[in-house]
């Protein structure tokens, strides 16, 4: 809130580069879906429509080849945070257990550890979970999300791949966190679930999903998990115990989605141009831009006289005083205190607006 009030002193419109979430219009084909299925005086199942986890398995195999899903191994959730968040809970983690994560990473995986009082470590390949391993800290489950949340960067198949075999050979349970997977902008991502990394075996292996980005469906709140059999059942027999299920209008909603391709290109398209107008800008105005290959966000930072600890939060603070509002990496964890994150979200009026501030007024 101090950085948008810092941000309301400029003479000008106030244009927001924090906020990952969508603001373009939801899909009309979603919108009538929704409708369509408006009737739903039942509880939902937990498992969800049989029609929802064939059009997820459509849906990976058409876009993104994965081969060998069934819909039985698809679990429906009200959006990919709540799962993040409940996952340890829901698998029995707890004290004594150790959940690997990114660095820097989004903050639900390390709220989802400590709600189980479980230990959150931190690693970014197999050198990491070995250096981990040689002081006799074998996490139960290790997270990997490519592309990243906030940086951007995609792993290569063969570091998933890697991972995952790394994670099988020590009984730990690999979840990776694919919600950008439709915005690769310099390469193109690969899911855990694709044969090329998984060996055409799901086992010890979950990929988690939403379509809050790639449809602007963050308001309906859709999301699911797929991947290991019997790690699907488990979590359907406990959440079921728990009520916990997808309302039937999204599910139908989730359907229409996924089955049409047509939006995600449309949308990929905005995201784009906007990329295409900030980063330039960014780069003019004497920014580095670090990975940031796919995703939502640009993940940014200025060489500049000083010690590195708090350039994140002092560029958050001159990038307010152009009327910015970005978001420090260190809120991120501490890997990320020299970079700012700035979404692609925002309206191409207001990206542009932003762009001609960088340049007319941040120039080196």
């Amino acid at each position: 809130m101090a950085v948008r009030r810092r941000a309301e002193a400029y003479p000008g419109p106030v244009v927001d580069l924090s906020i990952g979430a969508p603001t373009d219009p939801t899909p009309d084909v979603v919108r009538a879906a929704l409708a369509a299925h408006a009737d739903a005086p039942g509880y939902p199942l937990t498992a969800g429509r049989p029609a929802l986890r064939e059009a997820v398995v459509r849906w990976l195999g058409r876009v993104h080849g994965v081969s060998g899903l069934d819909p039985a191994h698809v679990l429906p959730a009200v959006g990919t945070k709540e799962l993040i968040g409940s996952l340890p809970l829901h698998l029995g983690l707890g004290a004594g257990d150790v959940v690997a994560q990114p660095t820097p990473a989004y903050p639900t995986y390390a709220v989802g550890a400590a709600l189980v009082g479980a230990t959150t470590a931190y690693a970014d390949s197999v050198a990491d979970l070995d250096a981990l391993a040689a002081e006799q800290v074998v996490p139960r489950l290790v997270w990997v999300n490519s592309p990243a949340n906030p940086t951007g960067r995609v792993l290569a198949p063969e570091v998933l791949r890697s991972i995952l075999a790394w994670c099988r050979d020590h009984g730990a349970l690999l979840a990776s966190d694919e919600c950008y997977l439709d915005l690769g902008w310099d390469v193109d991502p690969v899911s855990v679930l694709h044969p090329d990394v998984c060996g055409g075996s799901h086992d010890g292996v979950v990929a988690l999903h939403s379509l809050s980005k790639r449809s602007n469906l963050a308001g309906y709140r859709i999301g699911f998990l797929s991947g290991d059999p019997a790690v699907v059942a488990e979590l359907v027999s406990v959440r079921r115990n728990l009520g916990l299920g997808l309302p039937d209008p999204q599910q139908g909603a989730a359907v229409a989605a996924l089955d049409d391709d047509e939006h995600v290109t449309v949308q990929r398209a905005r995201y784009a141009r906007r990329r295409a107008v900030l980063r330039p800008a960014l780069e003019a105005a004497g920014f580095r831009v670090d990975h940031s290959e796919a995703g939502l966000y640009l993940w940014a930072t200025r060489d500049e006289p000083g010690a590195a600890d708090h350039r994140g939060v002092e560029l958050v603070g001159r990038l307010a005083d152009l009327g910015l509002v970005a978001v420090a990496g260190a809120e991120y964890g501490a890997a990320g205190h020299a970079h700012v994150r700035l979404a692609l979200t925002a309206p191409d009026d207001a990206v542009a607006l932003a762009a001609d501030r960088l340049i007319q007024e941040f120039r080196p």
